[in-house]
């Protein structure tokens, strides 16, 4: 196959702010790609390896790590937001108490926002927790891709298997398709360039329909 010379690749990547409070966000009216999942979902891990950075993220054995909002600007004309864990906290539809309060504002008040990025351990059976928060997405229309996190612990069978067991999961929930879904590996960069691909094919659209008005 020939090689593909024009796929994305980041340059830059600058930590710009960490707070609780979404009107504190960058002001920037700039593409933002959010990422949330359970904690110990290996977040951290995923986001250094996409960035090329070992440290940019903060990573830890302790779940809950992350507690803030965090921007770091990609290539100077995106942001990448790394989002605390929802946790074992309790997800109700009733209350929405899906995670903390400011990460509910952040997705219900962000503008800047074009895609959330929902990390789910592709070792695990469907999790509660997991179709709970994708449902929250899903009815507050909020734009969203699931990426498997830790591909490379388990066989290609399992990843199978565990994949379409989401499906089932979901188009039982009323749901008419899946949503799009990356396979990934920090330890092995599985899933880096066909994510990144995604993020410059969003970006392109979003620019374009920026230059329009």
């Amino acid at each position: 196959m020939p090689r593909n010379d024009n796929k994305m690749k980041i340059n830059t990547a600058e930590f710009i702010v960490s707070n609780s409070d979404v009107s504190k966000c960058p002001l920037e009216r700039l593409p933002e790609y959010a990422f949330i999942g359970r904690s110990n979902v290996g977040k951290s891990s995923l986001i250094n390896m996409l960035t090329n950075h070992k440290n940019l993220a903060k990573t830890s054995g302790k779940p809950g790590k992350t507690q803030l909002i965090n921007h770091f600007k990609i290539n100077s004309n995106w942001f990448l937001v790394d989002l605390p864990g929802y946790g074992y906290a309790r997800v109700s539809k009733k209350t929405k108490d899906v995670f903390q309060e400011f990460i509910t504002d952040y997705f219900e008040q962000r503008e800047q926002l074009v895609c959330a990025f929902v990390l789910i351990d592709i070792r695990l059976e469907a999790q509660k927790i997991d179709l709970e928060f994708i449902e929250y997405l899903g009815e507050s229309e909020i734009p969203f891709c699931i990426i498997f996190t830790k591909a490379d612990k388990i066989s290609k069978t399992k990843i199978d298997s565990h994949i379409a067991a989401y499906k089932k999961q979901l188009l039982a929930n009323n749901w008419e398709e899946i949503p799009q879904y990356f396979v990934t590996s920090s330890t092995e960069g599985t899933g880096k360039d066909k994510l990144l691909e995604f993020i410059d094919g969003v970006n392109q659209d979003v620019f374009k329909e920026m230059n329009e008005f």
